[in-house]
């Protein structure tokens, strides 16, 4: 299972996936998810955390208030092997095959990875009543589902081995 979190100034998105679908998900004020990770047993849990990268530009003060929280959440994570920082970069290099990839086209390449097994006109998300196997993801959750199948396809290896 992978924990994955895309972390913001106030809210922060966060999903479980287990490889073949969205076992949880949600997004949560940075104070409640921090919160939760105090709370959650994630024994057996990999998690990954969506990292800030630099490339040469003026920021703002959003960009350092998110870099708090990510080491915040970094350090209140109790699990067996440390989290794993993942960067937007490799998300799209690796969903998309492009460093220019946008949010839409991050979304579809998620979408377009699993089988569609649900209701509606997007079945791999699904209804309510026949959910996909996306069902729940939506928002910033896109962005934390594309860390957690990064980590999962590029840099996870199991529990114990080094």
């Amino acid at each position: 299972m992978i924990l994955a979190i895309d972390p913001g100034t106030a809210k922060s998105a966060w999903c479980v996936f287990d490889g073949l679908k969205v076992v949880n998900c949600g997004i949560d004020s940075n104070q409640e998810l921090l919160m939760k990770l105090r709370n959650w047993n994630l024994e057996g849990f990999r998690v990954a955390i969506e990292m800030i990268a630099s490339y040469g530009m003026p920021v703002g003060k959003e960009v350092f208030e998110t870099c708090v929280w990510i080491g915040r959440f970094f350090e209140v994570v109790d699990c067996e092997i440390e989290p794993a920082f993942v960067y937007r970069q490799q998300v799209k290099l690796h969903l998309c095959n492009s460093p220019r990839a946008k949010d839409p086209n991050i979304r579809q390449a998620i979408i377009d990875r699993f089988k569609p097994t649900g209701g509606g006109k997007t079945p791999q998300i699904g209804t309510k009543n026949l959910p996909g196997p996306l069902y729940g993801v939506v928002d910033d959750i896109w962005a934390a589902l594309g860390v957690a199948i990064t980590f999962h396809d590029t840099m996870m290896s199991p529990i114990g081995e080094t």
